[in-house]
Parts: structure tokens; sequence; C-alpha cells
């Protein structure tokens, strides 16, 4: 049975506002666009509320706010917002292949959060790494699927063949985002859908939106394409270094198993993202090669911006998180 979480803690008063009109009738009264903080907590939260009325929803919340046209309005003020923000923020450009080969510049072992957790980690900096990525892995493939019908032929083809990997190759109980919560339970964490979202801060929020909003605009699936391109070719480095921390800092065989899974498969995907999607797609329509290197430099922006926030924090001896977590639990 499918157990719905409850509506998010407000982070502003725009968040707490929208917050309440979802817990009336649709077609109440929704708040008016205000401009805010495009990377600010209030901004992000009320989209990653409206967003995930497209995923699993809220429980308590009828289900027909997903077409709320005030909603949707509102909804549409704030991407442009936060769509304006990331345009600003990277150099742009059209030069597809320039920006997947800076994707495979190897990076030294000790940078970024890996490196830390490599010379100074803990389970419990582990475990604040793994609730901060709850949220993503929880819906890990999902956004890409709404591309699916915008592609067509070997395009569609060799994305939906890397979909098809993510979610378990037919096999439930190999779907990644199930993988994921398993490793959470392997942490002694709670391993339910969104359960550390009050926890996460905003740059985490900020990583989340941004997939979402790309998957659900077919104006931005060029943008999309770009994103998954860059999580499955820099995935296998990353994933390998994070399965032999989790291997040394976690004992359960979980938490190395979900990151060794991706070193496998994303090995592969990377090769079919690269030479069959991202070249595909560009040879049907030439013009999204700008919209592929948008969507690669936001993430990288969106990926360094997070990991300079948790680094920040562990430098300064403190959680990254917006609370403490609770001591862990014995696995299952």
């Amino acid at each position: 049975m499918t157990v719905l979480r409850s509506l998010p803690r407000p982070r502003g008063e725009l968040s707490a506002a929208v917050i309440e009109s979802l817990t009336r009738t649709p077609g109440s009264v929704v708040p008016d666009a205000v401009a805010l903080d495009p990377y600010g907590e209030d901004l992000l939260l009320t989209l990653h509320t409206c967003y995930e009325l497209h995923y699993q929803g809220f429980a308590g919340v009828d289900e027909n706010w997903e077409w709320d046209p005030d909603l949707l309005r509102l909804r549409g003020h704030l991407e442009s917002q936060l769509l304006t923000a990331l345009h600003a923020d990277v150099p742009g450009g059209d030069d597809v292949d320039a920006e997947l080969d800076r994707l495979l510049e190897p990076t030294r072992d000790a940078d970024g959060i890996a490196g830390f957790l490599a010379e100074r980690g803990t389970p419990d900096r582990l475990r604040e790494y793994f609730v901060h990525r709850s949220i993503y892995h929880h819906i890990e493939a999902d956004p890409y699927a709404w591309v699916i019908p915008r592609l067509r032929g070997q395009v569609k083809a060799s994305l939906v063949a890397v979909e098809f990997d993510e979610f378990g190759a037919g096999r439930g109980e190999r779907v990644h985002a199930r993988l994921f919560a398993d490793l959470l339970s392997g942490a002694g964490l709670e391993p339910g859908y969104l359960h550390y979202f009050d926890t996460v801060p905003a740059p985490m929020l900020a990583l989340v939106d941004m997939m979402t909003l790309f998957g659900l605009h077919r104006g931005l699936r060029g943008a999309l394409i770009g994103h998954f391109a860059t999580v499955e070719i820099t995935s296998p480095p990353a994933s390998r270094r994070l399965a032999a921390l989790a291997h040394t800092l976690l004992p359960h065989p979980a938490c190395a198993h979900f990151y060794a899974e991706h070193v496998e498969a994303d090995a592969v995907h990377e090769q079919v993202m690269r030479r069959d999607v991202v070249a595909g797609l560009l040879a049907a329509e030439p013009g999204q090669a700008a919209s592929i290197v948008f969507g690669i430099q936001a993430t990288n922006l969106l990926e360094d911006r997070f990991a300079d926030h948790v680094l920040t924090c562990w430098n300064e001896d403190r959680s990254s998180l917006r609370e403490t977590l609770s001591a862990p639990v014995a696995p299952a």
C-alpha cells in the first residue's frame, strides 16, 4: 500500500500560503507570485510542493490540485525566476562536444565531498550525505520519463534502454530508487519516500527542482537530455569512490551495493547517452545544441553549489542539514 507523506513545513511566507491553499478544495484562492531569491528556501520549497503533485502527491491533498490553473500560473512565475537565474549564472554556448569532453576530465581524489569523506569522513557524515541525496534518488529517473514521447526513432529507443536499467530492468527490487531505500535502511536511516524532505536545505532542492522543471516542459527537452547525460557520464567515477567509502564507513552491504550498481550500469549508459541520445537528438534537431549545453552547465552549477554548502558546513564542524539527525537505528 502506498503511504503518502504529509505536506512539508513552510520555509517562508509564499510556501506557507501555498501549503495552506492545498489543504482546501481545488479552485480555492492561490497566493500571487512575488519576487524571491531563486535559490532560496521559500521559492524552491514552493516549487517542489507544486511539482510533487505530479509525482506521489500529499496525504489529504485533493489530486485535482495537480492541474489547478491558478496554481500552475503561480508555478510558472517561479519557474521563470529560477530559469532566469540559471541562464544568468552559466556561460552558455552551443559547443556540445566541448561540454561533454569537460565532463570526462579527471578530478583529484582530494576534491569535493568524496575527497573530504576519504580524508576525514565518519559514518555520521556519510549518513548526512545520504539524507541530502535521498530526495533526489527517490525520484532518480522519473523526470526523464516525461521526455520519451517528445523523442523519435533511435534517440527514443536508446533513452528508453537507459531508463529500463534505471527502473530495474523489469525487476522491482532492482529499481534504483528501491536500491537507495535499501541503502538508507542499511545506514540506519528511514527509507520512506521523501522522509527527510523537511531536513534537506535549499542547495539540494534546487537540483531536484531543476530536473523536474526540465522534464515537465517540452521546450526544455534539450536541457533535460543535457542534464541526464551529465549524470550518466559523471556517475561511474563518483560512484566508484562512494562505494569504497560506504564499504569502509558503514558495514551494511546495501550501502556499497547502491553505488557499485551505478559503476557497472552507468559505464554503459555514458556511451549510449553520448553516442545515441545526444548525438541523435542533435542530428534530428540541430537547434537543440544550446539547450543541451544549458542543461549540462546548469547541472554542474547546482552540483557545485551543493558541494560548496556541504563542505563549508563540514569544515566548520557543523551539520549541513536543517536539523540534526537522530541516532541511527539498527538495520533490519
